[in-house]
């Protein structure tokens, strides 16, 4: 076996679960297939429904909501205070601040979007930062902030994958390279222009991602149960749904940094492809190139 075989890396009980939960967040159903059930109807039935003008209010608002996170993420992640803080104490606190942000676009609609979606956004960097750091991630490096903020593109991965691969890594691997300039570029100058090429790369690969999922959550509180109330519910499970993909994102992450990048990925392959069950221990084998035991 010459140096190029592919060595077999065993992973921990504990470990192997852990994957095969995150496997289960990162890959299960949609948003619009969380909130079906609450709407009462497919919310693609209502797609049409959007007008021009509202899908042109959509982008430019979460553009701005991601901007007003990019700079979260760089700076109050930085010191700890989003990890640190009341907002990271539990689902009670996300659930009750979600319920009053819903309830603007409940009671609203799209003309309340410029207000509810920022605070939303905020609301889901606080809960994603605190995940981060539970993971063992470092919030004083700009990179984790930036691994923060692209859980707001995972939300719209298509359920199970279409191909061969997961769409997980694909959307990483195209997010990458710019992350790492973004990360680079607030480095060297001290701070974060919105304006700079490279951010806004960065932010509108985000945004397109993004904006699908707020589109149907828009949708969502046309068609669920009227007023207030509904807007509160879906705006819950809104929030809960990137929550639950930042713990699959993070877990991801964690364990790449005991076992590497190669070996998570060909487990995580393996869990993915026996469509979600737990692998027992006597199947818990990844490969990657120049791993020793």
């Amino acid at each position: 076996m010459n140096s190029e075989a592919m060595l077999a890396v065993a992973f921990s009980d504990l470990d192997r679960a852990a994957l095969a939960a995150a496997v289960r967040r990162l890959e299960g159903p949609s948003f619009a297939g969380r909130i079906a059930a609450l709407a009462g109807k497919p919310v693609g039935l209502v797609w049409q429904a959007l007008p021009p003008s509202t899908s042109e209010r959509i982008a430019k608002v979460t553009r701005r909501a991601l901007e007003s996170a990019l700079d979260v993420a760089l700076s109050s992640l930085r010191n700890g205070r989003l990890a640190r803080g009341r907002l990271a104490q539990g689902r009670a606190l996300h659930a009750t601040l979600a319920c009053a942000s819903g309830a603007i676009g409940g009671a609203f609609g799209s003309a309340a979007l410029l207000i509810e979606l920022p605070l939303s956004t905020t609301i889901m960097l606080r809960a994603i930062g605190a995940i981060a750091r539970q993971e063992g991630e470092d919030l004083s490096d700009p990179e984790t902030g930036l691994a923060c903020l692209e859980v707001f593109a995972l939300g719209a991965s298509s359920p199970h994958g279409a191909g061969p691969e997961s769409e997980y890594f694909a959307l990483r691997a195209l997010l990458a390279r710019e992350a790492l300039e973004v990360a680079d570029f607030a480095l060297d100058k001290g701070a974060v222009r919105e304006s700079a090429p490279v951010v806004v790369r960065f932010l509108a690969r985000i945004a397109s991602r993004f904006g699908i999922v707020v589109s149907q959550k828009l949708m969502a509180e046309a068609v669920a149960i009227v007023g207030a109330l509904g807007g509160a519910a879906v705006n819950l499970a809104f929030i809960e749904h990137f929550q639950q993909l930042a713990r699959g994102h993070f877990t991801v992450r964690r364990l790449e940094r005991i076992y590497g990048a190669d070996a998570v990925r060909t487990e995580y392959e393996r869990i993915r492809s026996g469509c979600g069950h737990d692998p027992t221990p006597s199947q818990g084998i990844a490969t990657r190139r120049g791993v020793s035991l």
